[in-house]
C-alpha cells in the first residue's frame, strides 16, 4: 500500500501520489513549513471507486499505520499533547479546484472536545472547530445541504448583535456548536464517536466525489482522463481559526487575470481555508502586514522560490496559527487565457523557460479568440454599482438567478448569472454564462478560480447586491432588475452597469510578438 510522507525522498513512489501529494513533497524540500501528511496512493483509491466496495482491509490497515506515524511525526513537529485532528483532501493527477470533497478537523469526537478544552484554555477555538468540524462532515460524508447550518450560523450572529462568528464570545460559539450537533441529528447524519471511523467515512467520501456531476462536467470541459481516479492526502490540521494571529489565505505568484507578476493574495484573520475557498462568505482583501508584518515578506519569499522550482504561475494555499505561516498545498495556477499568453511571455523574456516551452503551453488555446473587452472610457456612463473584480473584461448579458436557467438561456446570446454566492456545484451552469456576480466570496474562490479559468468575467462580493428568487428579481446598488434584464459587468474596475455600455476590443499582440519573435533561449 502506497503510503508517502512530506519528507520521503523516494521519487519512484511520487506517480501514486497525485499532483497535490508529489508538490506537498516539493515544498517540504524547498524548506518550507509544511504540516506532516501521509498520502493513501490512487491504487488503492481506483480500488475503492471502481468495486463500489468501500476502502479494503489493505487500505483501512494503511490508514491506521499512516495514522500512527503521522501522531508521531506531529510529536516531533509541535511537540506538547494536542491530540490529533487531520484534514483528508484529494489528490488527483491533474489539479481540480475545487470539483472533489475535502472534510476538515477530522478526529474531532466528544472525548478529544474535552481534552482540547482541558489542555488549550481556548473555548473560543475548540467550540468553534467542532462546529466547522460537523458542518465539514455531514454535509461531504452524509450529503446534508449547507443551507440550514448556513442559518444557523447567521440566527446566532443576529442573536448576539454580530457581524461575523469571530465576534462570539465562547459561550455563543458553544451553543452553536451544540445546535450543529441537533442539526446533524435532526438531519439523521450518522456522526461517528470514533475517531477512525470517521477518518475512513471521510476517505470514502473523497474518492467517491470523483465521480460527482461536477467533477465529471469539469473533467469534460477540461478534457482530462476520466480513468485515473484520485490518490487522498491526510495531513496534520493547522488552525487559522486559534486565536487573532491566525488565519487562513490563498495566494497566487502572479495576477491570475492579468499575468502581472505582483503577489495576489486573500487573507482572512480568525478562519480556515474553507472561509476562503468555498464562496459562501464575503471576504475581505485583508492585508496580513496591518497586523503581522513579517508575514506578508515571508509570502513574497515563498512566492519567489515557487515560480523558481515549478516554473510557472503557482497557486498556493497557507495557514497561520499563531503567527506561524505553514503551506498547504501549492499547484499550477490557473489563469485566463489572456494571462496565460502575458506570462508565457514574461518566463520567455526571463529566460526561465525557452519560446518552444512557452508556445507548448499555449496549445491548448485558441490563438485567435484571445482578446479582452474593455468599457469605451469615451461613453462617459455612470456605474450603479461596484464589486470585487475576479477577473479582466468587460461583457453585457441577460440576468439569470440560477445554474439550470443560466444553461437553458444561452442559446439565446449571452446571460449573467447573478447568485448569493457561488459554489463549484454550479459549474454546469458557470459554463454556460458569459460573466458571474455574486454577493459574497472572493477573487481566490474555487468557484471564482474556475471562471478565470474558462475566461469568464466574474465579479464577487457586492455589498449592494440582493436577490428574491421567488420574484425573479434581484437589486443592484438599489435599483431592481427583473430576471432577463440587460446588464453590463467591467472587471477592470469591478463596476456594474444598467444596460449595454459601448465596449473596445483589444488583443495580447505584444505577447505575441515576444513569443514569435524570441530565439531559443537556454533555462538558466
Amino acid at each position: 500500500m502506497e503510503i508517502l510522507f512530506t519528507d520521503m525522498k523516494d521519487e519512484g513512489a511520487i506517480a501514486v501520489a497525485g499532483s497535490k501529494g508529489e508538490n506537498l513533497l516539493r515544498l517540504g524540500r524547498l524548506g518550507l513549513r509544511v504540516p506532516p501528511a501521509f498520502i493513501l496512493g490512487t491504487a488503492a483509491c481506483r480500488t475503492a471507486l471502481d468495486t463500489r466496495g468501500g476502502l479494503t482491509t489493505e487500505a483501512r490497515d494503511a490508514l491506521r499505520d499512516g495514522i500512527a506515524r503521522l501522531e508521531r511525526a506531529t510529536r516531533r513537529t509541535f511537540g506538547g499533547s494536542l491530540p490529533l485532528l487531520v484534514s483528508v483532501r484529494s489528490s488527483p493527477p491533474v489539479s481540480m479546484p475545487g470539483m472533489l470533497s475535502t472534510v476538515l478537523n477530522v478526529g474531532m469526537t466528544p472525548a478529544v472536545e474535552r481534552r482540547l478544552l482541558q489542555t488549550t484554555g481556548n473555548p473560543s477555538f475548540v467550540w468553534d472547530t467542532s462546529r466547522r468540524f460537523v458542518e465539514s462532515y455531514v454535509q461531504t460524508v452524509s450529503g446534508c445541504s449547507p443551507q440550514p447550518f448556513s442559518l444557523l450560523r447567521d440566527e446566532a450572529l443576529a442573536s448576539a448583535g454580530c457581524s461575523s462568528l469571530d465576534e462570539l464570545d465562547p459561550l455563543a460559539l458553544r451553543d452553536l456548536a451544540h445546535e450543529s450537533h441537533r442539526l446533524a441529528a435532526a438531519a439523521s447524519s450518522t456522526l461517528p464517536d470514533d475517531a477512525f471511523a470517521q477518518l475512513e467515512a471521510a476517505v470514502a467520501a473523497v474518492i467517491t466525489s470523483w465521480d460527482s456531476p461536477r467533477a465529471s462536467a469539469y473533467r469534460r470541459m477540461s478534457h482530462l482522463d476520466d480513468s485515473s481516479g484520485t490518490a487522498v492526502v491526510v495531513q496534520a490540521m493547522v488552525f487559522g481559526n486559534w486565536n487573532v494571529a491566525s488565519g487562513a489565505g490563498v495566494a497566487f505568484t502572479r495576477n491570475p487575470s492579468t499575468g502581472d507578476p505582483r503577489l495576489y493574495y486573500e487573507f482572512v484573520f480568525n478562519a480556515q481555508g474553507e472561509d476562503v475557498v468555498s464562496g459562501r462568505q464575503r471576504v475581505l482583501h485583508e492585508r496580513l502586514g496591518n497586523r503581522l508584518p513579517n508575514l506578508e515578506e515571508q509570502l513574497g519569499a515563498a512566492a519567489a522560490a515557487l515560480e523558481a522550482e515549478f516554473r510557472d504561475m503557482q497557486d498556493f494555499e497557507f495557514t497561520v496559527q499563531d503567527g506561524e505561516l505553514y503551506f498547504l498545498q501549492t499547484r499550477t495556477g490557473k489563469r485566463t487565457p489572456w494571462a496565460a499568453v502575458q506570462i508565457a511571455a514574461d518566463l520567455v523574456r526571463s529566460r526561465v523557460i525557452t519560446a518552444d516551452e512557452a508556445l507548448s503551453r499555449l496549445q491548448a488555446y485558441d490563438r485567435a479568440s484571445i482578446h479582452r473587452s474593455r468599457l469605451d472610457a469615451a461613453a462617459g456612463v455612470i456605474p450603479i454599482a461596484t464589486a470585487m473584480s475576479a477577473s479582466i473584461g468587460a461583457v453585457t448579458g441577460r440576468i439569470v438567478l440560477d445554474p439550470a436557467r443560466a444553461a437553458s438561456s444561452a442559446n439565446s446570446g449571452p446571460v449573467i448569472l447573478v447568485r448569493d454566492d457561488l459554489a463549484t456545484d454550479d459549474f454546469a451552469g458557470l459554463v454556460h454564462c458569459a460573466g458571474v456576480l455574486t454577493a459574497r466570496g472572493g477573487r481566490t474562490s474555487h468557484a471564482a478560480v474556475v471562471a478565470r479559468q474558462f475566461g469568464r468575467v466574474c465579479l464577487v462580493a457586492c455589498p449592494s447586491l440582493r436577490i428574491e428568487t421567488d420574484a425573479r428579481r434581484c437589486a443592484i446598488g438599489g435599483r431592481w432588475f427583473a430576471e432577463g434584464a440587460l446588464i453590463t459587468l467591467d472587471g477592470e474596475s469591478g463596476s456594474i452597469y444598467a444596460g449595454a455600455v459601448p465596449m473596445v476590443d483589444e488583443r495580447p499582440d505584444d505577447a505575441w510578438r515576444v513569443l514569435d519573435q524570441a530565439s531559443l533561449l537556454p533555462i538558466t
